[in-house]
């Protein structure tokens, strides 16, 4: 794999239009901490310098796409762009059938809906916070069965998102295989710090689950960046191309699901995506109920459109190539300063080890949560807490999740930040780690119902 730090490298697009960024006080930095709660998702950007929260719906589109944005065809049904959108979904994903939705939860709230029944099992490669939710309001239960050194942030395994066969097994000789409507494979896996899948694993997973009567569903959110990681570091696959990686990729399962704010490349959308008839059929009914007809799914045409060419971007060598590198580099950089992140570092994001870098808080007093608001305060940069307070409660006990993880994400949008913000962030990073023994943990004072990291607020100790 190409060290963009051995030799001089540049961002491989020019910029063409500027969004000028606010510079704040640590003063005003203080007051808009305290306001939001010491919850980063309840800042308003326009407080934020460098705004690592998530590369959801946070990238820069090409040129091409807003070129593509003008040839929106808005018509209610039968819009022409959704058919551009099909067609590239057929051609570089390989599933038969497409139902677009507004974003992923959506995607994922009709497949819970049409596959789960009270009672069954999701097994699964770690648990995604949306993902998990619309399968427990189905009446499902997610099972962890990813390998066990995804939950470990200094193991080196290059394929931390492989799914353990014999967790699985396990679970389908506990419960039967009919009681488990499919299992969800996130490629790569967000919450283990943004780690692959090997192309060997889904093989394995694909014969078991054949042999058992046990579909499986991607999701495919980031599965471009997946296909990297598998050309880059699996045997047979460096001669391939992302897209030949990608397409044989998802023929090892039925259905994903997408939000297209990730490796689309665009601002909003996603998409349900099957290869079974009857299944779509339902899937189509079902999205004029909660998104909209099963030709613009909630979308706007002109959204459709630069999907579509999104998609074609997305595999193209040099910018998955630049994409993954940046954060590369950012890893590298905190690693030289003995800094702890989640090796090796994945594809979207750099995950800094809360655990290991504030050793001194209990995780209930929310040491992600802390690390995130404090980097905030010293450098106006936002990230995003996953530990506890995403992990959330268990739903039979009302206890915490205590998850193994506790981690920060700086996680990188597509073509939006050069080189020189990923050096500011590092050297803000290296502020923080430095007078670490003196950061207290918090508390929580508000905890809403669902997915309480979204709007929870917390007060220092």
């Amino acid at each position: 794999m190409e060290k963009y730090k051995k030799r001089s490298w540049a961002e491989p697009y020019k910029i063409k239009v500027v969004e000028p960024l606010k510079m704040t006080t640590r003063a005003e930095r203080e007051k808009a901490l305290s306001e939001a709660g010491y919850n980063t998702f309840l800042l308003k950007s326009e407080d934020v310098y460098i705004d690592l929260l998530t590369d959801s719906g946070t990238n820069a589109m090409s040129d091409n796409q807003w070129a593509g944005m003008m040839l929106g065809d808005e018509a209610y049904a039968g819009s022409k762009n959704y058919y551009h959108l099909e067609e590239n979904v057929q051609k570089y994903y390989g599933y038969k059938y497409l139902v677009p939705t507004h974003q992923g939860r959506g995607a994922e709230n009709i497949i819970s809906k049409i596959l789960i029944k009270p009672g069954m099992f999701v097994p699964g490669n770690m648990y995604f916070t949306t993902t998990r939710l619309h399968q427990e309001l189905a009446g499902g239960t997610f099972v962890d069965v990813i390998i066990d050194e995804a939950h470990d942030p200094a193991n080196p395994h290059p394929f931390k998102g492989n799914v353990d066969l014999d967790k699985l097994d396990t679970l389908v000789k506990k419960v039967g295989a009919d009681k488990i409507p499919y299992i969800t494979i996130g490629v790569t896996v967000n919450m283990a710090g943004g780690q692959p899948v090997s192309m060997t694993n889904l093989k394995e997973v694909r014969s078991y689950c054949q042999k058992h009567g046990v579909r499986v569903v991607f999701d495919a959110t980031r599965a471009v960046e997946n296909a990297y990681f598998i050309k880059v570091r699996e045997k047979g696959y460096e001669k391939k191309s992302v897209a030949e990686i990608l397409h044989e990729m998802c023929s090892y399962s039925d259905a994903c699901t997408m939000s297209g704010k990730k490796d689309c490349l665009v601002n909003i959308g996603g998409f349900l995506a099957l290869n079974e008839r009857d299944v779509f059929e339902e899937a189509r009914n079902m999205v004029v109920i909660y998104e909209g007809l099963h030709t613009y799914g909630g979308l706007a045409g002109r959204d459709m459109e630069a999907m579509a060419r999104g998609i074609e971007e997305s595999v193209q060598w040099d910018h998955i190539r630049a994409r993954i590198g940046q954060v590369e580099y950012v890893g590298e950089k905190l690693t030289d300063l003995g800094i702890p992140i989640v090796l090796p570092v994945g594809g979207h994001a750099v995950f800094l080890d809360a655990k290991a870098f504030l050793p001194h808080l209990k995780q209930i007093e929310f040491p992600a949560q802390t690390l995130a608001a404090e980097l905030y305060l010293e450098s106006g940069i936002r990230s995003m807490e996953r530990g506890i307070v995403s992990a959330g409660r268990s739903k039979e006990t009302g206890d915490h999740y205590y998850p193994k993880l506790e981690l920060v994400r700086l996680t990188f949008p597509r073509r939006v930040y050069t080189q020189a913000h990923c050096d500011v962030t590092v050297e803000a990073v290296d502020e923080v780690f430095n007078r670490r023994q003196s950061i207290k943990g918090m508390k929580m004072i508000y905890e809403p119902k669902y997915l309480r990291f979204f709007q929870a607020r917390f007060e220092r100790l």
